[in-house]
Parts: C-alpha cells; structure tokens; sequence
C-alpha cells in the first residue's frame, strides 16, 4: 500500500474549461478527503505501469480492487516517456492515459506522481540521461535549464492526463509534487516552482487549457 506522506499531495481541478462536471469534486475537509462532498479514505495500492506487460494491466488492476483497495497510485517515468530530449512517447507501453482509462473502467481512482524525481528504484530516478550532456547542470534545484526540461516535459505530461481528472469525470484525485525530497533538500523556492509548472501545464498549441491545477 503506498503512502501518501511522500510529498506535497494536492487535489486536482480544471478551470476555464465547458466540459467541466462540477458533480465531480475531490476536496480536503476537516481532517478528511472530500468525494463529491463526502469522506472519503483513500486505500491505494502502488502499480508501475512500465513494469508490467500492458497486456496484464487491468488484471493487476482488478487484483488491487480485490484486495479492498480504492486507488492506483502511478509515477510517470520521465526517462521513459522522453529517452531523446524533445521526443516523447506515450503510445504502447507508455499509454499511461490508457492505463488510468482502464482504472476508470474498473472504479478506481489514481493518484498521479509526475516526478520530476520518482526514486522507485528506477535508474536516476526517472531523470533522463541526457540532463547530464550539460556538465554544469543542477538537479532538483532551481537550474534554468533543468527547470525549462521539467516544464517541457510536464506540459506534455498535461496534454495525456489532463483530460482524466475526476472534474472531467476521469478517475484522477490528486497528484503529487516531487518525491521524497525532505530526505535529499531543503530548498522550499524549488518545490513551489515545481508545484506552478505542473498546476499550469498547457497543451502545446494553447487551444485548450490542460491546467492541473493544484491547491497546496
């Protein structure tokens, strides 16, 4: 079961956008999670998607639900999605919409953990391998041009997911900031600009404002 004291949680929510079903919510309470306006205890379960053949997706799925659990908790692997700077890939095995589509499809709600750093045992932690093509470069801090890299990435990231939070009638609840960085830094200006790229990621051509917007 994954615990959910790893990093800043926040609830999702989509502004400016029509199609928007305010029946939909996920909120904070007092000393509750808030489902369409009534307690909610999320019992989550962990599944890395990578890990596992797409094929067994919805059987690992359905083995969660058994168990009692009410929520996926998935990283995105940003070395996964993004092996050549500026290419992406989220097609295949990398159909992470796909994934919590299939979540969705057996009542489950996800909690989506988009790094930038994931840890999971997984090489560099999800950081892609060409960040250190640039010697100088600073990671998990506040360095121009790892910061413009995790924006380009998130709002990609946003294009594939936006559209699945729960305000849109998806499964997505909430979504993480960073992972485990009290036990790596202390730099409070980082994880707060990390929190603004992903509460304003945008589709690329702007048409639609893919915003996960995120209450911290």
């Amino acid at each position: 079961m994954s615990s959910l004291t790893t990093g800043a949680l926040a609830s999702t929510s989509m502004s400016l956008a029509p199609h928007v079903d305010s029946k939909n919510t996920f909120a904070t309470g007092d000393k509750t999670f808030l489902l369409n306006g009534k307690p909610f205890v999320v019992k989550a379960a962990e599944i890395h998607y990578p890990r596992i053949p797409r094929e067994y997706w919805e059987h690992r799925i359905k083995m969660c639900k058994a168990l009692g659990m009410n929520t996926i908790c998935i990283y995105i692997f940003w070395n996964l999605h993004e092996q050549r700077e500026g290419v992406y890939d989220f097609t295949g095995q990398n159909d992470v919409a796909e994934f919590c589509r299939l979540a969705k499809k057996n009542d489950m709600y996800v909690i989506v953990r988009p790094g930038p750093y994931v840890c999971a045992e997984w090489e560099m932690g999800g950081l892609p391998w060409w960040l250190l093509k640039k010697k100088d470069i600073r990671l998990r801090e506040q360095d121009p041009y790892f910061m413009s890299c995790v924006d380009r990435f998130e709002k990609n990231v946003a294009q594939q997911l936006a559209p699945l939070t729960i305000q849109r009638g998806g499964p997505i609840i909430m979504v993480q900031v960073e992972n485990e960085y009290g036990s790596y830094g202390e730099d409070k200006a980082y994880i707060s600009q990390i929190a603004q790229i992903l509460g304003y990621s945008k589709c690329q051509d702007h048409s639609v404002p893919m915003r996960l917007e995120l209450k911290l």
